[in-house]
């Protein structure tokens, strides 16, 4: 495991390894939203680490602006082609193509204080993952965990999809925060937590709300109501709701309005198109709603992110 450390302590610098080659790179830097480097590495040299994955927890009193939560994944053992659709060829090399590169692969995600509050503002801090999205907890500290399927199975897909433009962002966004979600996890325990609803018990009652969650990011421009979703699922309204909540701790509505705001924020700011245009795109009635929903789950005007 020291090698995948060493790259995920030098990760926030980007000076990863002089022996080894960037063969793909993407990112993002929209203002107020989720900062993220996903680096895919050719090493030169035979290389064997288990998967890692590290937390960092940034705290400063005195300069709580500065405050962020930033996790970090290594993952070895994939293979990289630049053409995709050459993907079901014996990754033997030809003339015009060398074939398949195993590569290490290297992800950095970073959440402000100012972003990471949208979770918290409404809920009694009562347990040490609280404290850490609300950044009451008063040291800092890194934590290093074990990559489990999940984070393993979110991984693999911000780099095995077929997604492209805005689509591509939705599935991104919904990824990273599944990451968060299991990272945070780790914070108490790396076992697996009960369930206090007891229909999520059951592997079918766990998969209609994840199954709700899909539908919801397949509406961002065309809202759908907790009635329609419920029936799509074929789950009681109630039931569907606390599920939800437990699972993804927040709510229908507090889910589906951040991510229609962190689409808005790549609309804005990465395809420049106007505040008329996303406002429409995202189903809202009028100008004025879509800004005022934009500023209170972002905290900016959508004017800010033109530019």
């Amino acid at each position: 495991m020291s090698q995948a450390l060493d790259i995920l302590k030098s990760a926030q610098r980007n000076g990863i390894d002089a022996n080894m080659d960037v063969l793909y790179q993407k990112e993002q830097h929209i203002p107020g939203s989720i900062q993220y480097n996903i680096r895919r590495y050719y090493a030169h040299h035979s290389w064997v680490a288990e998967d890692t994955g590290m937390l960092v927890y940034h705290y400063n009193e005195n300069r709580p602006k500065e405050n962020y939560l930033e996790l970090r994944y290594c993952i070895t053992g994939n293979k990289y082609c630049a053409e995709r659709l050459c993907g079901d060829c014996g990754q033997l090399p030809t003339l015009n193509c060398s074939g398949k590169h195993q590569t290490i692969d290297v992800f950095t995600f970073h959440f402000t204080a100012t972003f990471l509050h949208q979770f918290v503002h409404n809920i009694k801090v009562s347990n040490r993952k609280d404290e850490v999205l609300a950044f009451k907890h008063p040291n800092a500290f890194t934590k290093i965990f074990p990559l489990c399927n999940k984070k393993r199975n979110a991984l693999d897909a911000l780099l095995n999809h077929s997604y492209s433009g805005s689509l591509e962002n939705i599935f991104v966004n919904a990824k990273v925060h599944e990451l968060l979600l299991y990272s945070i996890d780790c914070l108490v325990d790396e076992k697996e937590n009960g369930f206090t609803c007891k229909f999520l018990a059951d592997e079918s009652g766990r998969d209609r709300i994840y199954q709700a969650r899909e539908i919801l990011l397949q509406h961002i421009g065309d809202p759908i109501t907790i009635k329609e979703l419920s029936r799509k699922v074929a789950m009681n309204e109630c039931y569907l709701k606390k599920g939800f909540k437990e699972v993804f701790g927040t709510t229908i509505f507090d889910f589906y309005q951040q991510q229609r705001m962190e689409h808005a924020k790549y609309l804005l700011y990465e395809k420049s198109l106007s505040v008329t245009d996303v406002s429409a795109l995202l189903g809202y009635s009028s100008i004025s709603h879509f800004s005022a929903a934009f500023k209170k789950h972002t905290g900016l005007k959508p004017c800010d992110l033109l530019k």
